[in-house]
């Protein structure tokens, strides 16, 4: 009698199962309920248009390193080919009205924080941005409850009270993929690779004074970042930190959307690796020595082709004393401005003399997740492209140099890249 009433719960069981994958079956948008395999999306629909101000690098193979005679005798970019996948990239460098728009967000979101301008779901405070939209900035009871964003009294100018630049800082939080993807660590529990970090992420104005001694630059340091006039121009004073969690926030902003609208989120906006700079930087010139060709700085009618520093220091015969703007002399052949001169660029890239003589020839990449209390060496970050106070030497494609990931320059600025299909048309399947 037992066995015939355990029977009859196995069978009621299995039926119960049967009915229950029945349900989910029908739950499917669009798929039969055949019992036949159809396959199903991971997501919803993917509808992304192509990203605003980026052109597409196809994949393709080059020879990487020097395109002509190594004049330090340095021997640390050897001639090797390389083949590297598509991606999208920044057509000019991040410019300071971009970039400001990443800064407002922090400062609009730590105030909203402040002035409870949302709800605690699951333990996070989740902005209402709605709300956060109408903060009036110059209202009095708005000072008041943002009072920890602003200057402390001795540090005002005739007692105004001002958002303290120090204090904006992005919260970061990512994935260490590298780490986790090491054999030693299968099986250990997500949360040892997750990073978590709080980054301030206002440019350092005080570095037109800092990198030039005995040079009149005030006003520089008083206006670039904060007059319209510089708005499309390449913003600087950013180190590589900084620009990472640009990229970070870049990515934040973009699937937040997407998840609103119940589409498929995207792959992360990132810096170049430096071979990816290279590549885009050739614009499909295999061999020549500058993004235009070989092997002059001039055209044939004698006008610069970049703003860098010419013969002894003539700055201005360019076009321009400092930096231009961002989208200033005639791309590349992929459509990319100022990949010579203007401001240097950071990579994702870890600095080591001898990389080219290991890494792999397909997508090649060094990376080193260096920590505060690493040594300055680990610290090193290459950086590409010369500047518009270098010398012609730093222009040509192949020419790597580093500088140190929290250090900041007024010659120093970045553009992102992202790995997204060639082709971005509505309604995709």
């Amino acid at each position: 009698m037992k066995m015939k009433n355990l029977s009859t719960l196995t069978a009621l069981s299995a039926l119960m199962l049967m009915t229950a994958c029945g349900k989910i079956g029908k739950s499917h948008k669009g798929l039969p309920d055949d019992g036949q395999l159809h396959g199903a999306s991971p997501a919803n629909a993917y509808n992304l248009s192509k990203p605003p101000g980026m052109v597409y690098i196809p994949p393709g193979t080059f020879h990487m390193g020097p395109s002509d005679e190594d004049i330090n005798y340095a021997y640390t970019a050897r001639n090797r080919q390389t083949s590297i996948n598509g991606f999208w990239m920044d057509a000019t460098e991040i410019t300071n009205n971009e970039y400001r728009q990443f800064t407002n967000w922090v400062r609009d979101s730590i105030a909203a924080t402040l002035m409870q301008y949302g709800k605690d779901v699951d333990g996070h405070f989740q902005i209402d941005w709605k709300k956060a939209s109408t903060i009036k900035w110059e209202d009095k009871a708005t000072i008041e409850k943002i009072d920890q964003l602003i200057v402390v009294p001795d540090n005002r100018i005739f007692g105004k009270k001002e958002i303290d630049p120090a204090k904006l800082k992005y919260h970061s939080e990512t994935f260490d993929l590298k780490e986790a993807s090491q054999r030693m660590n299968e099986g250990k529990p997500r949360g040892q690779f997750i990073r978590k970090k709080d980054v301030p992420i206002y440019p350092d104005t005080l570095v037109w004074i800092r990198d030039f001694s005995y040079s009149y630059n005030e006003p520089m340091t008083k206006r670039y970042y904060s007059h319209p006039a510089f708005g499309n121009y390449p913003v600087v004073g950013v180190n590589w930190n900084q620009a990472t969690v640009f990229c970070e926030w870049r990515t934040h902003y973009l699937n937040s959307f997407l998840e609103k609208k119940r589409l498929a989120t995207e792959s992360d906006f990132r810096l170049p690796t430096e071979s990816e700079w290279e590549y885009a930087s050739r614009g499909g010139r295999s061999q020549s020595m500058f993004p235009w060709g070989n092997y002059y700085l001039r055209n044939k009618k004698g006008c610069l082709l970049a703003n860098f520093k010419p013969g002894r220091g003539n700055y201005p015969e360019d076009g321009g004393f400092y930096t231009v703007r961002a989208d200033a002399y005639w791309p590349n052949d992929f459509g990319l401005y100022c990949m010579a001169g203007n401001v240097a660029e950071w990579t994702s890239s870890f600095y080591y003399e001898g990389s080219y003589n290991f890494q792999h020839d397909m997508n090649p990449d060094i990376r080193w997740n260096a920590k505060d209390s690493d040594p300055p060496r680990m610290k090193r970050k290459v950086i590409r492209g010369g500047s518009w106070k270098d010398v012609g030497y730093f222009l040509q494609t192949s020419t790597r140099t580093y500088e140190y990931q929290d250090t900041s320059k007024s010659y120093i600025g970045f553009r992102c890249v992202i790995d997204l299909p060639p082709t971005l048309t509505n309604n995709r399947r």
